[in-house]
């Protein structure tokens, strides 16, 4: 079982509004900001933007659709699904810092009539029940044990026939994970988990099954990419994940990186639908 408290501190830093707002200031960036802008910095998973739009794609959201964010971060997802489609969202995230920044990036882009960022638990959602048309969690399900909990409280605010889309790390292959990695510093912060046990706690509580997609080789052409930009540049970015992971980024991303090569783990994609 991961202590929410240790996944809380793995993730706090004590500075971030302030490292993204001098970024911000070195690339002659002032509110408001265009949400592209801080893309490199508040996409915080295997792909970023280029993962999140075909993703968003896929929900089929409208204006109309009222939808949650479970573990929200900064809000980068959140604020692309409110100015792709029109919906309104909400966003959760257990840890602080990310909130209280996400809350400021929000209002930089001038979308906080459209996104709203709320400290708290996906296992606990301060939300209504049947009051959101659509869910989704990205990257999130690694530091939560209790799979079978996140889905229940997905199917708990859902409407009836509400979609619950997942994009997380995943558990394919037999062997231990090298640490540090992105979403923990040690083994007993990380949870995850084969796609079958995503998949079995979706149905235990009731979801139907639409649709799961491997997104392996679009993770290696990613990093390939990254890789090849890093050889390029002149130093880090001044607007990028490093700015979230810290000074061991590089292992980090290493270590995610040979352990997504070596078949032990994958980014996966899983849809779920409620009945109507």
């Amino acid at each position: 079982m991961t202590d929410p408290n240790k996944v809380a501190h793995h993730y706090h830093s004590g500075h971030l509004l302030k490292r993204i707002s001098d970024g911000c200031a070195a690339l002659d960036l002032t509110p408001p900001i265009s949400r592209d802008a801080l893309a490199p910095v508040d996409e915080f998973h295997i792909g970023g933007r280029l993962a999140t739009e075909p993703f968003v794609k896929a929900l089929d959201l409208s204006p109309q659709s009222r939808v949650v964010d479970f573990g929200c971060g900064l809000g980068g997802p959140a604020r692309y699904v409110a100015a792709a489609t029109g919906a309104h969202v909400t966003g959760i995230d257990l840890t602080a810092e990310f909130v209280e920044t996400g809350r400021a990036l929000t209002e930089w882009t001038g979308m906080s009539d459209r996104v709203q960022l709320i400290e708290g638990s996906v296992l606990d959602l301060p939300l209504e029940s049947d009051s959101m048309d659509a869910a989704y969690m990205i990257h999130v399900g690694m530091n939560i044990a209790d799979k079978v909990g996140i889905a229940r409280e997905a199917m708990r605010v859902l409407k009836p026939g509400g979609i619950f889309a997942i994009y997380d790390v995943m558990q394919v292959g037999e062997g231990n994970m090298d640490y540090p990695a992105p979403w923990a510093s040690t083994s007993d912060q990380s949870a995850l988990a084969p796609p079958e046990t995503y998949e079995a706690a979706l149905k235990s509580v009731g979801f139907e099954l639409t649709d799961r997609i491997d997104r392996t080789v679009f993770a290696k052409q990613f990093f390939e990419d990254l890789a090849a930009a890093q050889s390029r540049a002149d130093g880090p970015p001044h607007l990028g994940l490093h700015l979230i992971m810290g000074d061991d980024t590089a292992l980090k991303v290493q270590n995610m990186v040979r352990n997504i090569e070596g078949g032990l783990i994958a980014p996966i994609e899983i849809h779920a639908r409620l009945p109507i």
